[in-house]
């Protein structure tokens, strides 16, 4: 048996910003993060669009974003674009831009409210005539979401974590507290802490650990399409009907999420669900993208929330005190990952948050049922 201070299952963006924040909190913990693929082949931050945005209705995933933005802008190498976010919505959609927009201006974000008529003359060649307003930050932009993956995991391995290359099969608990994590090789790791950073793999790691997680895989495809017509420089676009795109190169990159997916591990690629889905709603946004041509499609998975679309954060206190969760962030696992990780090691270190609290996305809502849902276009 080996003594760690704390095992984090899971080395993706999220495990790994947990990781180094542990021992930036506190230098000279013993830290394993387990990770089955150093390759990242099946991952979903290598396969997701690399967006931040500071857009979204709860308070705290506003303050994550504030948090996040500034990270990755001061992470050298990770290719971070400044394009901005844009959301638009109908009519019916107004009142809730509205809201969400003195929130995230309240906690210190950078958003402008357009109607109709400043779309229009701000993007010419969109289509508004079925659009009533927009929220536009600036200050948002997107990144190579692999590249930043790989600087987590070699800061956390530079300050003193150590990977390893294996995957955990079982946890053994005493009372309130997880003891053990035994790895499909044999070994078994002992430690005070364990963090369920696992993305989409995360409910079966809490089904180990005897905590029930409403989290599930949803696959999502993004495409990367180019289009013969002008048009001009274009932001991160989203929309209530979750088409979302931004620049990439001579081209794009995006997609269009369907919420009806089969919940699953599916990896599958659908060439046909461009055309079919992603195509009509481009062209009936921006005509010029009539002519657009998808050059190529990948799939990677969501770690959904099914309860409320926000993460779980946190442990489960009187029945699972050193199991902490961080998944189910539906989306936003990059953007939000070095909040998420720091927040992580103010709980093991401290036993408390001491920058944002987030105790509404804690494990509490989970057991009660009561959802604490993101209205943000997700």
């Amino acid at each position: 048996m080996t003594r760690c201070d704390a095992v984090v299952i899971g080395g993706g963006a999220v495990g790994s910003s947990v990781a180094y924040f542990l021992l930036r909190e506190q230098p000279g913990l013993r830290v394993a993060v387990v990770e089955p693929d150093p390759t990242y082949a099946l991952a979903s931050t290598p396969r997701a669009s690399g967006g931040a945005r500071r857009l979204f209705s709860c308070p705290e995933n506003v303050a994550m974003s504030l948090f996040g933005v500034d990270f990755i802008r001061a992470v050298p190498d990770v290719g971070w674009k400044p394009g901005g976010y844009l959301f638009i919505v109908p009519e019916a959609g107004v009142a809730t831009l509205e809201a969400n927009w003195r929130t995230q201006t309240a906690l210190g974000a950078r958003v402008e409210l357009l109607d109709r008529a400043a779309l229009a003359r701000r993007f010419p060649s969109m289509n508004v005539a079925d659009l009533a307003a927009g929220a536009w930050s600036p200050d948002d932009g997107w990144c190579d979401p692999y590249a930043l993956l790989q600087w987590l995991r070699r800061e956390a391995r530079a300050l003193g974590a150590t990977y390893v290359q294996d995957r955990v099969v079982a946890l053994e608990s005493e009372g309130a507290r997880v003891r053990s994590a035994t790895l499909a090789s044999g070994t078994v790791l002992a430690a005070d802490h364990f963090v369920d950073a696992a993305g989409a793999w995360a409910k079966g790691v809490g089904e180990m650990a005897g905590m029930p997680l409403p989290i599930e895989p949803l696959r999502r495809f993004e495409h990367y399409f180019e289009s013969p017509n002008p048009i001009e420089p274009l932001p991160y676009v989203k929309d209530l009907d979750r088409l979302a795109f931004r620049p990439e190169g001579r081209g794009f990159s995006g997609g269009l999420v369907n919420a009806d997916e089969p919940r699953g591990f599916n990896f599958d690629e659908d060439h046909g669900y461009f055309e079919a889905v992603v195509w009509p709603a481009l062209a009936h946004r921006f005509p010029a993208f009539e002519a657009v041509r998808c050059k190529r499609t990948w799939a990677g998975l969501y770690d959904q929330c099914e309860l409320d679309g926000n993460p779980v954060i946190g442990n489960w206190p009187g029945r699972r005190d050193n199991f902490h969760v961080v998944a189910g962030f539906s989306g936003h696992g990059m953007m939000h990952a070095p909040a998420a990780g720091r927040a992580i090691a103010e709980l093991v270190v401290h036993g408390q948050y001491r920058t944002i609290d987030l105790a509404r996305l804690g494990y509490a809502r989970v057991a009660a049922n009561a959802p604490y849902p993101e209205r943000g276009i997700v």
